[in-house]
């Protein structure tokens, strides 16, 4: 039994099977992976793999309760190496983070700025995408560090720990009723919110929820004409006239957005957590620590550590 053969199990169903796909993730070749496979299946007396002639097409049960161990025994190796890198390479690395638009455009370049600073040795790589893909490359070991406003809380895999709250803003374009009665310091209301088509955020980003559910709370419809995945596209279509924005709060600055007006919505919406997690049981090299703290103070080491050891482990 050999770290490749795993590597290859492992990769052969993280990509459903399709062996050419594992063999450019592995650099070798597919009769390579295919014999990798067939070794550890001999030495082991099972079939992990449902095959159709020479094709995989599942997994049999003996693979289905392999497959954790496989996958341990892995994340182990991965641990062990970093353990050892710490003490040999300790200020040098390679840091992969992943985030959502929103977090990797305004939340997270003067962490960057600050951690490139005091760590110029670790280099740094980030991966955009839903909070749902977030989530899958930590479960599966393609990111250091997830940060997200969504449904990381939601993986048992995962320490979830908060970073800072926020709320949402509308935006209008300069002459808008909306940004008329604003000035006049007539709060805004969900029910007049709801008198103009609405663009904002796709279901389950940047909390989108919480809009959705304030509207159905007071028994109003959301007309929601556009949605998109980040604010900068949010705030594009609103300078076009095309419709009323919610955003994060974050996202909006007055002296870059010039051709918009912002109307204060914290009163409307509930307010927003984003998180940062880690596998929990990844090993963290120093500088993963210093990240953290970095991107959100109270996360000092002996917090962290305490969240991993802790029952609950989260928030």
């Amino acid at each position: 039994m050999n770290f490749q053969q795993l590597r290859s199990v492992r990769e052969a169903q993280r990509r459903n099977f399709n062996l050419t796909e594992v063999a450019q993730a592995l650099h070798t070749s597919q009769p390579g992976v295919s014999r990798q496979i067939r070794e550890l299946e001999d030495e082991l007396g099972i079939d992990i793999f449902v095959r159709a002639g020479k094709r995989l097409t599942g997994l049999t049960e003996p693979g289905r309760n392999v497959m954790p161990i496989v996958e341990r025994l892995l994340r182990e190796a991965e641990n062990l190496r970093r353990a050892g890198e710490d003490f040999a390479r300790a200020d040098s690395g390679h840091l992969r983070i992943a985030a959502t638009h929103s977090q990797a455009r305004y939340a997270l370049p003067p962490a960057v700025r600050d951690f490139r600073e005091s760590h110029p040795e670790v280099s740094l790589q980030f991966t955009q995408g839903s909070p749902q893909q977030v989530a899958r490359l930590l479960i599966d070991g393609e990111a250091d560090i997830g940060i997200a406003t969504e449904a990381l809380a939601l993986h048992p895999q995962l320490l979830t720990l908060p970073c800072y709250r926020w709320t949402h803003t509308v935006l209008v374009p300069p002459g808008h009723p909306l940004e008329a009665e604003a000035s006049a310091g007539t709060p805004l209301t969900l029910e007049r919110l709801a008198e103009f088509p609405v663009i904002t955020y796709e279901t389950g980003y940047t909390g989108r929820s919480h809009i959705d559910d304030a509207f159905a709370a007071a028994g109003l419809d959301l007309n929601v004409v556009l949605v998109a995945m980040d604010a900068d596209v949010i705030k594009t279509y609103v300078e076009l006239g095309l419709g009323v924005g919610i955003v994060a709060a974050i996202a909006y600055d007055e002296e870059r957005d010039r051709h918009l007006r912002a109307i204060d919505a914290r009163h409307l919406f509930a307010d927003n957590l984003t998180r940062l997690a880690v596998r929990r049981d990844a090993y963290l090299r120093d500088y993963v620590y210093a990240f953290m703290e970095t991107f959100a103070p109270p996360l000092t080491r002996d917090l962290v550590e305490q969240a991993r050891v802790s029952p609950n482990g989260s928030d």
